[in-house]
């Protein structure tokens, strides 16, 4: 009996392993995380239950988006290091039942946001559609799939705001704004990085299709315009989302940290600094929205 439950130890801990690379959990804390953030931004006293079903909802929004997303590009993914060891390129997990993982976290995720009230639903189902039906189908055919990636992408922040207010309007479409600019920077560095491990997959992810200074251009440029939107709330034009002037300034200078990481891209085209943008862009996205928040309780 003893040598059974330690043989069983391992296949138990392998199925963890695969379920959380099918449903990507470091993503969908992330994704979760900007989700709370804009909770947070938005109610005058917090509701742990509709915290707590933002939070699950939420997990389950993406892990039904990258569990489709894995199905379909599964001959795709076997051609890339980065991804050939996901479970069902190596055959650890059937078709079927990640579809039926996809399928029962689709309906638990939408049920969930549902509850909280029909907009999130809404935004939660648009989420996964467009991720699964067009992002994803895109990847193969042109790079302006990075611009219908980004608005499922921007989806959680905002998403936060409307379970609190059940409210669609300037406020929550800032919010919007914010993550959708920024992706544009952090996922064309990706794809920098990634470019001849994308091109065996038939993908190509960066801007002009080349990996240049053409592209690098293009990441300046949205770096540029993410700043800018993220400081607009410092004029107090966008509603009940407002900051003080010294936020602004915290912002703008971690914006600057991305910005000057991509005019360093520019002239030495390198992997290495490619990197250290894809880092800088997590780190900007991570504290502006803890910054936003901190903010908020100081008004």
């Amino acid at each position: 009996m003893e040598s059974e439950s330690i043989s069983n130890q391992p296949i138990a801990s392998s199925f963890i392993s695969d379920f959380k690379q099918l449903t990507k959990v470091g993503l969908s804390i992330s994704v979760v995380f900007s989700s709370v953030a804009g909770y947070l931004l938005a109610t005058e006293s917090i509701n742990y239950t509709i915290l707590v079903l933002l939070t699950i909802g939420g997990y389950f929004m993406v892990g039904a988006s990258n569990a489709f997303n894995q199905i379909i590009e599964k001959d795709t993914d076997a051609l890339m290091k980065r991804t050939m060891n996901r479970p069902i390129p190596t055959g650890r997990m059937s078709v079927n039942f990640a579809l039926t993982i996809a399928t029962v976290f689709t309906i638990l995720g939408i049920g969930i946001l549902y509850y909280i009230n029909p907009k999130c639903a809404l935004f939660g189902a648009v989420s996964i559609f467009l991720y699964t039906c067009a992002y994803t189908p895109l990847k193969s055919v042109t790079p302006l799939t990075v611009f219908v990636g980004a608005i499922p992408g921007a989806i959680p922040f905002m998403l936060g705001w409307v379970a609190a207010t059940n409210d669609f309007s300037i406020e929550p479409g800032t919010l919007f704004l914010i993550q959708f600019f920024w992706q544009f920077p952090h996922f064309w560095a990706i794809g920098w990085l990634q470019h001849d491990e994308y091109k065996k997959a038939g993908f190509n992810m960066l801007p002009m299709g080349k990996k240049d200074r053409g592209a690098v251009k293009q990441i300046i440029l949205y770096t540029i315009v993410m700043i800018l939107v993220s400081i607009l709330p410092v004029f107090k034009q966008t509603g009940e989302f407002w900051i003080y002037p010294i936020t602004a300034v915290i912002i703008a200078l971690l914006g600057g940290l991305m910005l000057y990481y991509g005019v360093k891209l520019y002239k030495e085209q390198s992997d290495k600094v490619a990197r250290q943008l894809m880092l800088s862009s997590v780190l900007y996205i991570t504290l502006i929205q803890i910054i936003y928040v901190i903010d908020k309780f100081l008004h």
